[in-house]
């Protein structure tokens, strides 16, 4: 596939911009990827499907793409809850990394080139931090070392666009007596006494900041500069405005990452998601209740740089209108193993280009996946008045290869085996609804006779106050 104009918001200059790399048809992607001390919840999920949705469709424009998502698997996070669980910390993160590639493999997330982990990285991180030390970017006080903001700080704000006043204003909520001046942060931690998780160097044992782990990783893998660099628009600031200072002052090449795109917060409540709130929902949890191509419908149906009501009811409009296209393309199928059919009396040909160019012309601008879903409805509407008459199978072949190629970019399959895992789900539900219903009438053998029998199916029934929970081996 040959290149086209393609377009989206850069959140650096705040502007939507004609995308073009800086070396040619490669793309260097780096997109920040969890701290692994529990299992992935659904704001995860759609940082995730973004991205992949982003990927795949620089791929299909005929971009080299080159993409990396690390694994923060040493953390203050990390370290409380390994202390609190009296498990080996790096034993934790390396169960919850194998938990987050199992979530992603569901949702059809495509696997990224590179899973840089921090503790891979220590001498590269180490060697950056040495070597701003030397230029005079930083400086170590009392084991720990930090960046020195005083030294950029016509730089400071440049991604969250505030000025560098405002944010001193801010920072100085926290005192810091090692710090020179309030805004400047970590680089490397010192260690503290009984800390399980420490490396040795120029100052002492210690670990790594948040923000430096990036650079060295982004460096290492994908050079100086990059094309893209992804994430939250929680990380803006001061993860990424971090990243960029850091960065540049290291390599004194500008700027660090051409372009920055974020997602939108998925909200519960009005409130983002996040585990320090305590509101998240798990995406093994969430794919209990419903199948991997509702939870990317639903995810894509909104544009992916606005917020996003997370709920049980956005899921239920979502997987109804999503087994509305999944009909329509089983239907098409079935047409198309059938020989007897005499060609449409319309230009099916013309109606498949035409459709495909409004759909990828959507997808050009600023990757709009709500809008790009919509021209699949409008097309699916199309196609069942055609249901009505008569076309061949060379017709049905080719509109299916049109939905082959929404479902390519979008990551959503359509397969018959989808709605088999949907009438699963159904069951299983209407299994629990008649286990409530005699339970009800205090009819506990029968309860426990369905709960029995399930179980010798694999399939765990648990009783919580929140309900009961599927669990299957």
């Amino acid at each position: 596939m040959s290149l086209t104009s393609l377009r989206f918001y850069n959140t650096l200059t705040q502007t939507v911009e004609d995308f073009q790399p800086l070396d040619d048809r490669k793309v260097k992607m780096y997109v920040c990827g969890p701290t692994v001390y529990d299992y992935c919840h659904m704001g995860h999920a759609r940082s995730y499907i973004v991205f992949d949705v982003i990927r795949r469709h620089l791929l299909y424009r005929g971009y080299d793409v080159t993409y990396v998502q690390n694994f923060t698997d040493v953390d203050d996070k990390i370290l409380k809850r390994a202390k609190e669980l009296n498990v080996d910390p790096t034993e934790l993160s390396r169960k919850f990394i194998a938990a987050y590639f199992e979530d992603i493999d569901r949702l059809n997330v495509m696997r990224a080139d590179h899973y840089p982990r921090v503790t891979e990285f220590m001498d590269p991180i180490i060697g950056i931090i040495k070597a701003l030390v030397d230029k005079g970017y930083a400086y170590e006080s009392m084991g720990s070392v930090y960046f020195s903001i005083d030294r950029m700080v016509s730089e400071v704000g440049v991604l969250s666009h505030q000025t560098y006043d405002s944010l001193k204003v801010g920072a100085r909520i926290e005192v810091d007596e090692r710090k020179r001046n309030p805004m400047d942060f970590v680089l490397w931690k010192a260690a503290k006494p009984g800390e399980s998780l420490s490396w040795d160097s120029p100052w002492g044992k210690g670990r790594p900041g948040w923000h430096i782990e990036c650079t060295a990783m982004s460096v290492k893998l994908l050079g100086e500069q990059i094309d893209i660099h992804g994430g939250g628009m929680d990380l803006i600031f001061p993860h990424h405005e971090s990243e960029i200072l850091q960065s540049e002052a290291y390599t004194g090449k500008v700027p660090f990452a051409k372009y920055w795109i974020h997602n939108g917060f998925l909200l519960v409540n009005k409130e983002k998601m996040s585990k320090s709130l305590g509101n998240f929902f798990l995406i093994r949890d969430i794919l209990q209740k419903y199948s991997p191509e509702t939870v990317r419908f639903f995810i894509l149906n909104t544009n992916y740089q606005g917020p996003l009501d997370f709920s049980d009811a956005g899921l239920e409009e979502a997987k109804k209108s999503l087994a509305r296209i999944q009909n329509t393309v089983s239907d098409i199928t079935d047409r198309a193993g059938k020989t007897d059919q005499k060609g449409s009396d319309q230009d099916i040909s013309a109606l498949i280009a035409e459709s495909k160019a409004r759909f990828d012309e959507h997808m050009d601008n600023n990757f709009s996946t709500r809008e790009a879903i919509a021209e699949i409805f409008e097309f699916t509407r199309t196609v069942n008045r055609l249901l009505r008459g008569s076309f061949s199978a060379d017709e049905a072949k080719q509109i299916a290869g049109l939905y082959d190629h929404f479902s390519n970019i979008l990551g959503i399959r359509w397969e018959t085996e989808q709605k088999e895992d949907m009438l699963a789900d159904e069951l299983m539900k209407l299994i629990i609804d008649i286990r409530a219903a005699v339970r009800k009438k205090k009819d506990y053998e029968t309860s426990d006779l369905i709960r029995s029998r399930l179980k010798d199916l694999g399939i765990t029934l648990e009783d919580t106050k929140e309900g009961v929970k599927v669990k299957r081996q």
